[in-house]
């Protein structure tokens, strides 16, 4: 491959994409429990390879659309 080439692939030097385990940098992570709340959706996560639960929490897009937010 060229020096070129390489420069040009998006998969060279890309940061990791989603979510990813704090503790083993896994990117399996299944959702335990889903939560609506006003405005949000928290999600209940656990990774598959070592157990650490992570909680996330999603805007809605339309807590996105209201101005002074």
């Amino acid at each position: 491959m060229t020096e070129q080439a390489e420069r040009a692939s998006p998969t060279a030097a890309a940061p990791p994409r989603g979510l990813i385990c704090p503790r083993c940098a896994c990117a399996d992570l299944r959702v335990l429990n889903t939560r609506y709340a006003p405005g949000r959706i928290v999600r209940y996560r656990q990774c598959r390879h070592c157990g650490r639960r992570v909680t996330t929490y999603e805007v809605t897009p339309a807590t996105l659309a209201k101005p002074g937010i």
